[in-house]
């Protein structure tokens, strides 16, 4: 199978994929505790009030004819307004998203950044002192918690040495990504200790293969041989999981950005989630589990390309 049909192929996978998504956000948003309602007017509403509000969102209509007008405004990109903020979801995700989308990048290329060439020495000092000094040093960034490891260096890097600032976003991009430093960090640090861990023993299984010993029989120089020998086929096993890892860093986001007072996707989903706020709550969720799948596709096609196989 050549490579446009096997992508062709992947884009057909995600039609049903993308379909459970729309019934699954529906259904987890309608089973969040307390009423929209009562939320937007307060507690002391009026049962009048409650109403109106109800049938000037939906939410008095049967659940069918709720799912059937979230589905007609997600084709049409109309996500509905915010009950709490009173702007449209597709404004507030186009604002808040980029952050989070730009925090995660910079979590995933300091963690690969990270780990790649540690897993070498580690493999390749296996069982030694620089192999146990890696390994030990990874496992305790991976024992601790998000929240606790990213109030570490906050109080740290952020109040006592004055390196990083303490939270916001900043003005402009440059200044962005200075305020993203500590905070892509704090992600990385648990994503970097697992791709290390999993490419070190892959890379340790390559080294002994056939056909890596025939290519050092043949002549070829040590670094060719690790290159595109060793590190091709060591990274086919670890690009799977470092995309299935990337929900987890958009879910480690969530607690990242409140730590940090990050304006971003995470931060506003909690924030929604607490106001009851569905028509954000939907959309987020909806956005997150696209971009999600979106990143699944990009992995299985990499994976395609380094292993051919796999497409056929």
């Amino acid at each position: 199978m050549s490579t446009p049909e096997y992508l062709a192929r992947r884009l057909l996978q995600l039609v049903p994929t993308l379909i459970a998504i729309l019934v699954v956000v529906f259904a987890l948003v309608r089973l969040l505790p307390g009423d929209p309602a009562s939320a937007i007017l307060g507690d002391r509403a009026l049962d009048a009030d409650v109403e109106r509000i109800n049938r000037e969102y939906g939410f008095d209509r049967p659940i069918p004819v709720q799912f059937g007008i979230f589905v007609r405004q997600v084709l049409t990109g109309d996500l509905g307004d915010s009950t709490s903020l009173k702007v449209p979801v597709a404004q507030l995700i186009a604002e808040r998203l980029p952050i989070t989308m730009l925090l995660t990048l910079m979590a995933a290329l300091i963690s690969v950044a990270l780990a790649v060439p540690l897993a070498f020495v580690a493999a390749l000092c296996r069982d030694r002192l620089a192999d146990g000094m890696i390994r030990g040093a990874f496992q305790v960034g991976l024992s601790m918690p998000v929240f606790y490891l990213g109030l570490i260096l906050l109080t740290v890097f952020g109040a006592r040495l004055g390196w990083f600032p303490v939270g916001g976003d900043g003005d402009g991009l440059l200044d962005l990504l200075y305020h993203l430093v500590l905070p892509a960090i704090t992600l990385a640090l648990s994503l970097a200790a697992v791709l290390m861990r999993n490419l070190r023993a892959a890379i340790i299984d390559v080294v002994d293969a056939d056909y890596v010993t025939f290519a050092r029989s043949k002549g070829l120089r040590g670094s060719l041989v690790l290159l595109r020998h060793v590190l091709r086929n060591a990274l086919i096993s670890t690009v799977a999981l470092f995309g299935l890892s990337i929900g987890t860093l958009l879910g480690g986001a969530v607690v990242t950005e409140t730590v940090f007072a990050i304006p971003g996707a995470g931060r506003l989903m909690v924030d929604s989630i607490t106001g009851r706020d569905y028509p954000v709550v939907q959309g987020l969720t909806l956005a997150l589990a696209v971009l999600v799948s979106l990143t699944f596709l990009l992995t299985d096609l990499l994976q395609a390309w380094l292993d051919p196989r796999i497409a056929r």
